[in-house]
């Protein structure tokens, strides 16, 4: 989700929560801490230079029962961030406290905003020598004969 979107879904909302991927509801008392703008230089495994940048929002509970996040306070605290720290419209990366900080991706379901599981990846797997998947078939489209000769298919 990218901050144009989460601007325009919170300008319809009442109420502000998000899910976890396991379908927990982060408590309501939820404080966004940041929003800013990550960026991350790197070189892969490859030896390709490559930058990417993110808009990045902290989530975090704390023992404050009775504060409540509304839309138009988290929209006038990107609008803000926007303005100050020059962010784009930029995916969104979430950061939320589990056994370690976890960065999550961030999607609406029309109800909630759900934090999506992200997975690390090689950018380079033709450089690394990180074979590629096989083709996964059909065992129903397999030729069937009762010779297992070169070329017929069999193995």
């Amino acid at each position: 989700m990218k901050l144009s979107q989460i601007k325009a879904q919170l300008t319809q909302l009442d109420k502000i929560a998000f899910q976890l991927p396991n379908g927990d509801l982060v408590s309501n008392h939820f404080h966004v801490t940041e929003v800013g703008k990550i960026t991350k230089h790197f070189i892969d495994c490859g030896g390709t230079e490559r930058k990417e940048e993110v808009a990045n929002f902290q989530l975090w509970n704390a023992n404050d029962y009775d504060h409540r996040l509304h839309p138009e306070k988290l929209l006038s605290i990107i609008e803000l961030s926007e303005k100050i720290l020059g962010i784009e419209d930029l995916e969104i990366e979430v950061e939320y406290q589990a056994e370690t900080i976890g960065k999550f991706g961030l999607d609406f379901d029309g109800n909630n905003f759900l934090l999506t599981t992200k997975q690390t990846d090689c950018l380079a797997k033709d450089q690394c020598g990180i074979p590629t998947e096989k083709p996964k078939m059909k065992l129903s489209e397999i030729q069937t004969s009762t010779s297992c000769a070169p070329g017929s298919g069999c193995c």
